[in-house]
This record gives structure tokens, sequence and C-alpha cells, in this order.
């Protein structure tokens, strides 16, 4: 299984996770998605490979700047 971490700001609470985990568990091919606020991240689990760009833009469009 492939792990990426992506560094995320502008989430500041509980809720901001839930959305950019329920947005990214929406692509095909993510199995698991952890965010967490106070780091900054998101790890990011994949069955298969899948474009960062992809990822990075339903973040971005959620209002989250991926650094």
């Amino acid at each position: 299984m492939k792990e990426l971490e992506l560094k995320v700001e502008g989430m500041v609470c509980g809720g901001c996770e839930k959305r950019v985990v329920n947005s990214l568990s929406e692509v095909q091919g993510v199995s698991e998605v952890i965010a967490n606020h106070q780091k900054g991240t998101v790890l990011v689990k994949m069955t298969e490979e899948i474009d960062i760009e992809i990822l990075k833009e339903k973040i971005e469009d959620l209002g989250f700047e991926v650094k």
C-alpha cells in the first residue's frame, strides 16, 4: 500500500479534518485518509497510484492550501 503525506495549511478544527477526509475518500484508489489539523498534515493511504494534483485540487477546492 502506498502512502503520501501532504502539508496542508488552513485546517483549524476537527470539522476541517472531516471535510478533507470526506472529500479525499471519494477519490478512486484512496483506502484511508488521516487528517491532523494540529500538525497540518493529511496522510493518504492508496491502493493504487494517484496523481498528486488530483488530491491537491480536492483539498484546495475546500479552501485549504497544500504546501
